[in-house]
């Protein structure tokens, strides 16, 4: 029987658990910003099992990162735009069980990658729920949710991908923690973004996201502080790990980014309504494409005798 309390917040569930907006609010297409880290690990793996690969691919993209996109859509009953749907469906109950449903499923198939996978992958879900939840509600704390997000969007899921995909361990020694650090700070860089045309929204919701604490202006230093970190974490990672070229590769593609973040600022800078979704999107596009270019073009020289 459903509670007075349940019908006021949300619509009734349909008979099919796999309706078109629950399926909508799992926002799949979203998590084709996540791939970078996945191929930044991938271009880094010394002893590659292409195998396990596709498999630690599939259970995070398909799975685990829809899961935890569809909760958080869930718990937050969004009225207004959110990361990859400008106008998103209301949610009901399905999307809750589906959500449980994609997180068993990636969960069983993380098993065949081994129980550290599994283990991590539980992590991710545990850190991705904490932050959701309305008991807890890490997204409520702008210095605690960010942290949250960077750690176990960054560092932690290249740790992941690069011990389930690559048949020797990482060994923890100075060049990797320069690129667990490195990969938080890109994602430290990417995330104040992706809240800068939310901050009326998360006023209204009582959440308090690290952008809004710094405001727009804020965001876009705070984010331009984040990746010049990260570039030069990585200029020491590669200079260790003998890969000069590597960095390279990657001020190239990084550029035009750099370009439009700049542009994007400046405009933003004159009308503040500039900070706007459709904007947000199309730098998340644009970053996520080159660096998966970037990692992709990496992984080739390296494959290259």
């Amino acid at each position: 029987m459903i509670s007075e309390e349940f019908t006021e917040r949300e619509p009734k569930p349909t008979a099919s658990l796999l309706n078109r907006d629950t399926i909508k609010l799992m926002r799949i297409p979203f998590s084709y910003f996540l791939t970078p880290v996945f191929f930044f690990a991938l271009s880094q793996a010394d002893d590659i099992s292409f195998r396990k690969s596709i498999l630690c691919f599939l259970i995070l993209h398909l799975f685990i990162y829809p899961a935890s996109n569809g909760y958080n859509s869930y718990m937050d009953n969004d009225e207004g735009s959110i990361g990859g749907l400008k106008n998103p469906p209301k949610p009901t109950k399905n999307l809750f069980y589906l959500c449980l449903l994609f997180d068993v499923i990636g969960l069983v198939l993380s098993l065949i990658l081994g129980f550290q996978f599994f283990l991590s992958v539980s992590a991710y879900i545990l850190a991705s729920r904490a932050y959701s939840y309305k008991a807890i509600r890490l997204k409520k704390f702008p210095l605690v949710g960010f942290l949250t997000v960077v750690i176990f969007q960054g560092g932690f899921t290249f740790w992941m991908v690069y011990n389930a995909i690559n048949n020797e361990p990482m060994l923890f020694n100075r060049p990797s923690a320069l690129v667990l650090m490195a990969c938080s700070f890109l994602i430290g860089g990417v995330y104040p973004l992706t809240q800068v045309y939310q901050h009326e929204a998360d006023k209204n919701s009582g959440d308090n996201s690290i952008s809004s604490v710094l405001g727009y202006n804020g965001t876009f230093i705070f984010t331009a502080i984040m990746f010049i970190c990260a570039n030069i974490l990585l200029f020491f990672y590669f200079r260790l790990t003998e890969n000069d070229l590597s960095f390279l590769v990657f001020q190239f593609f990084l550029f035009p980014v750099v370009l439009y973040f700049l542009w994007w600022f400046i405009k933003v800078i004159r009308d503040k309504s500039e900070a706007s979704f459709e904007n947000t999107m199309n730098m998340n596009l644009m970053a996520s494409t080159l660096l998966n270019c970037c990692f992709l073009v990496i992984l080739i020289i390296k494959l290259i005798p």
